[in-house]
C-alpha cells in the first residue's frame, strides 16, 4: 500500500510540476507532508537543503530520499521511477506534438498563460525554505551569517561569474565552522 501511494503522490506531483524539477517542489512537499504526513515541514527542508548542495536535479534525489525514508531501497526505487518514467514517456509524446503545432497561437498563449503560475510556485518555494535558510542554527554568534552566506554567494555568481560549485562548497565549509 505504501509503495503504491509513493508511486501515486510522485507521478501526481511531477506530473502537474510544468516548469522542471523547482516547480515540482512545493507540489512534492504537499504530498509528502500535508497529504500523506511521511515528514515534517522542518524535514522536509532539511531534505531539501541537502539535496540542494549535491550535484544532479533535485527531483529525483528528493524523491529516492523520501522513499527511502518511506519504504526502504524499494521505496526509493518507486519513487525514482514515478518521477522519470511519466514524464520521459509524457515528453517524447508531447515534444513531437508541439513540435507539429509550434507556430500555433494558442499553444503560444498557453505556454506564456503558465509561466507566471510558474514564476508563484518557484517564489512560494523560496519563502517557505527562508524560515530554514536563514537561520542561524545552534545558537550561532553570528546571527547573520546566513544572509552574509546569501549574499555572497548570488554576488559571485551572478556578477562576477565563478561556479555555483563553489559557491556550495564554500557554504558547506563557513557551515561547518560557523553554524553548528
Amino acid at each position: 500500500m505504501v509503495l503504491w501511494q509513493l508511486f501515486i503522490s510522485f507521478t501526481r506531483a511531477t506530473m502537474l510540476g510544468y516548469g522542471g524539477g523547482p516547480s515540482t517542489i512545493p507540489l512534492y512537499e504537499n504530498e509528502v507532508v500535508d497529504h500523506y504526513k511521511w515528514m515534517t515541514t522542518k524535514e522536509f527542508g532539511e531534505a531539501l537543503a541537502f539535496g540542494n548542495a549535491l550535484p544532479g536535479p533535485i527531483a529525483t534525489k528528493l524523491a529516492a530520499y523520501i522513499g527511502f525514508k518511506v519504504a526502504g531501497w524499494l521505496g526509493a526505487l518507486v519513487a525514482l521511477v514515478a518521477v522519470v518514467m511519466p514524464t520521459a514517456i509524457l515528453m517524447i509524446v508531447l515534444v513531437s506534438v508541439l513540435h507539429k503545432f509550434q507556430a500555433n497561437p494558442v499553444i503560444k498563449g498557453m505556454i506564456k498563460g503558465v509561466q507566471p503560475v510558474i514564476f508563484v510556485m518557484l517564489a512560494m518555494l523560496a519563502f517557505d525554505f527562508a524560515k530554514y535558510a536563514f537561520t542561524a542554527s545552534g545558537g550561532s554568534a553570528v546571527p547573520f551569517l546566513p544572509f552574509a552566506i546569501a549574499a555572497v554567494f548570488f554576488i559571485m555568481v551572478h556578477y562576477l561569474g565563478i561556479n555555483p560549485a563553489w559557491g556550495v562548497l564554500g557554504a558547506l565549509i563557513v557551515g561547518a565552522v560557523a553554524l553548528r
